[in-house]
Protein backbone atom coordinates (compact mmCIF):
# COMPACT_ATOMS: atom_id res chain seq x y z
CA UNK A 1 0.00 0.00 0.00
CA UNK A 2 0.88 3.68 -0.68
CA UNK A 3 0.09 5.79 2.33
CA UNK A 4 -0.77 9.79 2.09
CA UNK A 5 -2.18 12.16 3.96
CA UNK A 6 -3.73 15.15 2.30
CA UNK A 7 -5.33 18.44 3.25
CA UNK A 8 -4.28 22.11 4.78
CA UNK A 9 -1.17 21.86 6.79
CA UNK A 10 -2.40 20.94 10.76
CA UNK A 11 -5.68 19.33 9.46
CA UNK A 12 -4.20 16.67 7.19
CA UNK A 13 -6.50 13.56 6.99
CA UNK A 14 -5.02 9.78 5.94
CA UNK A 15 -5.62 8.33 2.40
CA UNK A 16 -4.08 6.00 -0.12
CA UNK A 17 -2.93 5.94 -3.38
CA UNK A 18 -3.91 3.24 -5.20
CA UNK A 19 -3.64 2.52 -9.30
CA UNK A 20 -3.11 4.97 -11.78
CA UNK A 21 -2.21 7.71 -9.07
CA UNK A 22 -6.10 7.47 -8.07
CA UNK A 23 -5.94 8.06 -4.42
CA UNK A 24 -8.73 7.67 -2.28
CA UNK A 25 -9.58 9.12 1.53
CA UNK A 26 -9.53 6.68 4.02
CA UNK A 27 -10.68 8.40 7.12
CA UNK A 28 -13.47 6.36 7.84
CA UNK A 29 -11.12 4.17 8.98
CA UNK A 30 -11.08 5.86 12.35
CA UNK A 31 -6.39 6.07 12.64
CA UNK A 32 -4.67 8.25 11.41
CA UNK A 33 -0.78 7.36 10.81
CA UNK A 34 0.60 7.60 14.33
CA UNK A 35 2.56 5.73 16.24
CA UNK A 36 -0.38 3.97 17.51
CA UNK A 37 -1.18 2.93 14.21
CA UNK A 38 1.91 1.34 12.96
CA UNK A 39 2.74 -0.09 16.70
CA UNK A 40 -0.15 -2.07 16.20
CA UNK A 41 -0.23 -3.82 12.97
CA UNK A 42 -2.21 -1.27 11.18
CA UNK A 43 -1.11 -1.58 7.93
CA UNK A 44 -2.65 -5.11 8.02
CA UNK A 45 -5.79 -3.69 9.95
CA UNK A 46 -6.15 -1.10 6.92
CA UNK A 47 -5.61 -3.56 4.16
CA UNK A 48 -8.71 -5.76 6.01
CA UNK A 49 -11.08 -2.69 6.56
CA UNK A 50 -9.92 -1.71 2.60
CA UNK A 51 -10.89 -5.14 1.29
CA UNK A 52 -15.01 -4.33 3.08
CA UNK A 53 -15.38 -0.95 2.50
CA UNK A 54 -12.67 0.13 -0.35
CA UNK A 55 -15.41 0.73 -2.64
CA UNK A 56 -17.32 3.67 -0.52
CA UNK A 57 -14.33 5.65 -0.08
CA UNK A 58 -14.44 9.22 -1.49
CA UNK A 59 -11.91 9.95 -3.96
CA UNK A 60 -9.30 12.63 -3.19
CA UNK A 61 -8.87 15.59 -5.55
CA UNK A 62 -5.61 15.41 -7.50
CA UNK A 63 -4.72 19.25 -6.87
CA UNK A 64 -5.37 18.82 -3.12
CA UNK A 65 -2.28 19.59 -1.02
CA UNK A 66 -0.09 16.28 0.30
CA UNK A 67 1.32 16.37 4.08
CA UNK A 68 3.78 13.99 5.19
CA UNK A 69 2.56 10.76 4.93
CA UNK A 70 2.51 10.32 8.84
CA UNK A 71 1.63 12.01 11.96
CA UNK A 72 5.00 13.52 13.56
CA UNK A 73 7.33 11.20 14.93
CA UNK A 74 9.16 11.44 18.22
CA UNK A 75 12.21 10.91 16.44
CA UNK A 76 14.20 11.30 13.41
CA UNK A 77 17.87 9.73 13.02
CA UNK A 78 19.61 10.28 10.30
CA UNK A 79 22.81 8.34 9.03
CA UNK A 80 25.85 10.69 7.99
CA UNK A 81 28.35 9.93 5.18
CA UNK A 82 26.52 6.69 4.55
CA UNK A 83 27.80 6.44 0.34
CA UNK A 84 31.81 6.56 -0.21
CA UNK A 85 31.63 9.04 -2.83
CA UNK A 86 29.40 11.56 -1.19
CA UNK A 87 32.30 10.94 1.91
CA UNK A 88 34.72 11.73 -0.53
CA UNK A 89 32.87 15.51 -2.22
CA UNK A 90 32.64 16.27 1.60
CA UNK A 91 36.22 15.80 2.33
CA UNK A 92 35.59 13.43 5.15
CA UNK A 93 36.91 9.81 6.34
CA UNK A 94 34.44 7.12 5.38
CA UNK A 95 33.26 6.03 8.65
CA UNK A 96 33.96 2.77 10.15
CA UNK A 97 31.00 2.74 11.83
CA UNK A 98 27.53 4.98 11.23
CA UNK A 99 27.63 8.45 11.99
CA UNK A 100 24.36 9.34 13.50
CA UNK A 101 22.91 12.93 14.62
CA UNK A 102 18.83 14.10 14.91
CA UNK A 103 16.88 16.04 12.71
CA UNK A 104 13.97 18.01 14.21
CA UNK A 105 10.29 16.53 13.81
CA UNK A 106 9.37 20.15 13.19
CA UNK A 107 11.40 20.69 10.19
CA UNK A 108 9.08 18.05 7.98
CA UNK A 109 6.66 19.46 5.47
CA UNK A 110 4.53 17.85 2.45
CA UNK A 111 6.53 16.46 -0.35
CA UNK A 112 5.63 19.90 -2.57
CA UNK A 113 5.70 21.89 0.23
CA UNK A 114 8.39 25.33 -0.44
CA UNK A 115 11.65 25.08 1.11
CA UNK A 116 12.57 28.35 3.14
CA UNK A 117 15.75 29.45 3.26
CA UNK A 118 16.68 29.90 7.21
CA UNK A 119 17.64 33.36 8.00
CA UNK A 120 21.22 34.44 7.90
CA UNK A 121 21.86 31.26 5.83
CA UNK A 122 24.46 31.02 2.93
CA UNK A 123 25.08 27.68 2.19
CA UNK A 124 21.70 25.45 2.52
CA UNK A 125 22.24 22.24 0.12
CA UNK A 126 19.88 19.35 -1.20
CA UNK A 127 20.43 15.80 0.18
CA UNK A 128 17.87 13.19 -1.53
CA UNK A 129 17.58 10.31 0.97
CA UNK A 130 15.67 6.96 1.46
CA UNK A 131 14.21 7.08 4.71
CA UNK A 132 12.50 3.92 6.60
CA UNK A 133 8.99 4.03 8.52
CA UNK A 134 9.73 1.82 11.76
CA UNK A 135 6.56 -0.40 12.53
CA UNK A 136 7.50 -1.92 15.37
CA UNK A 137 9.27 -0.79 18.64
CA UNK A 138 12.96 -1.29 18.22
CA UNK A 139 15.68 -1.81 20.71
CA UNK A 140 18.72 -4.25 20.45
CA UNK A 141 17.62 -5.89 17.32
CA UNK A 142 19.49 -8.13 15.49
CA UNK A 143 20.41 -7.17 12.08
CA UNK A 144 18.69 -10.90 10.97
CA UNK A 145 15.69 -9.24 12.04
CA UNK A 146 15.88 -5.60 11.21
CA UNK A 147 13.14 -6.02 8.51
CA UNK A 148 10.78 -7.15 11.04
CA UNK A 149 10.68 -3.92 12.83
CA UNK A 150 10.29 -2.17 9.06
CA UNK A 151 6.67 -0.54 8.23
CA UNK A 152 8.07 0.90 5.06
CA UNK A 153 10.00 3.41 3.15
CA UNK A 154 9.42 6.65 2.26
CA UNK A 155 11.63 9.71 0.12
CA UNK A 156 13.32 12.48 2.12
CA UNK A 157 15.21 15.33 1.18
CA UNK A 158 17.11 15.92 3.43
CA UNK A 159 18.22 19.52 3.18
CA UNK A 160 21.16 20.85 4.98
CA UNK A 161 23.17 24.43 6.13
CA UNK A 162 26.33 23.94 5.46
CA UNK A 163 28.12 26.72 7.34
CA UNK A 164 25.36 26.12 10.52
CA UNK A 165 26.25 22.41 10.05
CA UNK A 166 30.30 22.33 9.80
CA UNK A 167 31.35 25.90 10.19
CA UNK A 168 29.55 26.37 13.53
CA UNK A 169 31.07 24.85 16.67
CA UNK A 170 28.82 22.04 17.99
CA UNK A 171 26.64 19.51 16.10
CA UNK A 172 25.45 18.89 12.69
CA UNK A 173 21.50 19.37 14.28
CA UNK A 174 22.05 22.98 13.84
CA UNK A 175 22.84 23.07 10.35
CA UNK A 176 19.64 19.94 9.51
CA UNK A 177 16.66 21.09 12.01
CA UNK A 178 15.65 24.33 10.41
CA UNK A 179 11.60 24.64 9.69
CA UNK A 180 10.86 23.24 6.04
CA UNK A 181 14.36 21.38 6.12
CA UNK A 182 12.34 17.78 5.73
CA UNK A 183 10.02 17.35 2.94
CA UNK A 184 8.94 13.74 2.70
CA UNK A 185 6.32 11.75 0.60
CA UNK A 186 4.98 11.64 -1.70
CA UNK A 187 3.49 8.47 -0.03
CA UNK A 188 5.01 6.02 2.45
CA UNK A 189 5.49 2.22 0.45
CA UNK A 190 4.47 -0.64 2.56
CA UNK A 191 7.89 -2.80 3.09
CA UNK A 192 5.59 -5.36 0.63
CA UNK A 193 6.02 -3.16 -2.33
CA UNK A 194 10.15 -2.91 -2.29
CA UNK A 195 11.75 -5.99 -3.25
CA UNK A 196 15.05 -4.64 -1.81
CA UNK A 197 15.52 -1.14 -0.30
CA UNK A 198 19.09 -1.48 -0.49
CA UNK A 199 19.24 -1.88 -4.57
CA UNK A 200 17.44 1.24 -5.35
CA UNK A 201 18.05 4.35 -7.76
CA UNK A 202 18.08 7.48 -6.62
CA UNK A 203 18.01 11.28 -8.20
CA UNK A 204 17.49 14.63 -7.46
CA UNK A 205 17.67 17.53 -10.10
CA UNK A 206 17.66 21.49 -9.60
CA UNK A 207 16.09 23.91 -12.16
CA UNK A 208 15.81 20.60 -14.62
CA UNK A 209 19.77 19.58 -14.32
CA UNK A 210 20.50 16.13 -12.91
CA UNK A 211 22.57 16.86 -9.49
CA UNK A 212 22.50 13.40 -7.76
CA UNK A 213 21.72 9.89 -9.49
CA UNK A 214 22.62 6.30 -7.78
CA UNK A 215 21.40 3.66 -6.16
CA UNK A 216 20.95 2.49 -2.46
CA UNK A 217 23.43 -0.18 -3.98
CA UNK A 218 26.33 2.07 -2.76
CA UNK A 219 25.57 1.84 0.72
CA UNK A 220 28.17 1.68 3.32
CA UNK A 221 26.20 0.53 5.78
CA UNK A 222 22.40 -1.21 4.68
CA UNK A 223 19.35 -0.60 5.77
CA UNK A 224 19.11 -3.74 8.55
CA UNK A 225 22.15 -2.94 9.83
CA UNK A 226 21.66 0.88 10.12
CA UNK A 227 18.19 -0.63 12.22
CA UNK A 228 20.22 -3.21 14.14
CA UNK A 229 22.52 -0.47 15.18
CA UNK A 230 20.38 2.31 16.16
CA UNK A 231 18.72 0.20 18.10
CA UNK A 232 21.41 -0.58 20.10
CA UNK A 233 21.79 3.14 21.49
CA UNK A 234 17.96 4.23 21.73
CA UNK A 235 14.49 2.63 21.10
CA UNK A 236 12.54 2.80 18.11
CA UNK A 237 9.44 3.74 18.61
CA UNK A 238 6.38 2.92 15.66
CA UNK A 239 6.32 5.73 13.48
CA UNK A 240 9.89 6.71 14.29
CA UNK A 241 12.05 7.84 10.77
CA UNK A 242 15.31 7.27 10.00
CA UNK A 243 16.75 8.80 7.06
CA UNK A 244 19.53 6.95 5.11
CA UNK A 245 22.15 8.94 4.28
CA UNK A 246 22.54 10.79 0.61
CA UNK A 247 25.00 9.75 -2.48
CA UNK A 248 27.63 12.01 -4.27
CA UNK A 249 26.47 15.33 -5.92
CA UNK A 250 25.28 17.49 -3.37
CA UNK A 251 26.03 21.62 -3.80
CA UNK A 252 28.79 21.45 -1.12
CA UNK A 253 30.63 18.98 -3.65
CA UNK A 254 30.81 21.28 -6.55
CA UNK A 255 33.87 23.21 -7.86
CA UNK A 256 33.13 25.99 -6.72
CA UNK A 257 30.10 24.61 -4.10
CA UNK A 258 26.53 25.68 -5.36
CA UNK A 259 23.99 26.58 -2.81
CA UNK A 260 20.31 26.98 -3.20
CA UNK A 261 18.54 30.46 -3.68
CA UNK A 262 15.42 32.02 -4.08
CA UNK A 263 13.23 30.71 -7.25
CA UNK A 264 15.31 27.29 -7.11
CA UNK A 265 13.45 24.42 -7.90
CA UNK A 266 14.44 20.85 -6.94
CA UNK A 267 12.72 17.84 -8.14
CA UNK A 268 13.67 14.00 -7.00
CA UNK A 269 12.82 10.41 -6.68
CA UNK A 270 13.48 6.83 -5.37
CA UNK A 271 12.52 3.89 -7.27
CA UNK A 272 9.22 2.91 -6.01
CA UNK A 273 9.04 5.41 -3.66
CA UNK A 274 7.30 8.31 -6.08
CA UNK A 275 8.53 12.12 -6.62
CA UNK A 276 8.45 15.30 -5.01
CA UNK A 277 8.70 18.79 -5.97
CA UNK A 278 9.92 21.91 -4.14
CA UNK A 279 10.20 25.54 -4.40
CA UNK A 280 12.82 27.60 -2.74
CA UNK A 281 11.97 30.74 -1.11
CA UNK A 282 14.24 33.50 0.76
CA UNK A 283 13.73 33.69 4.51
CA UNK A 284 11.36 36.84 4.47
CA UNK A 285 9.95 36.57 1.05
Amino acid sequence: MKLIRFGEAGKEKPGLEIGNGVRIDVSDFGEDYNESFFGSDGVTRLQNWLDKHGETCKIVNPNVRLGTPFVRPSKIVCVGLNYAQHAAEAGMEVPKEPVLFFKSTTALIGPNDDVIIPKGSSKTDWEVELAIVIGKKASYVEEADAFDHIAGYVLHNDISERAFQIERSGQWCKGKGCDTFAPMGPFMVTKDEIQNPNNLNLWLKVNGEMMQNSSTSDFIFNVQQVVSYISQFMTLLPGDIISTGTPFGVGLGLNPPVYLKQGDVMELGIEGLGISRQHVKAYGA
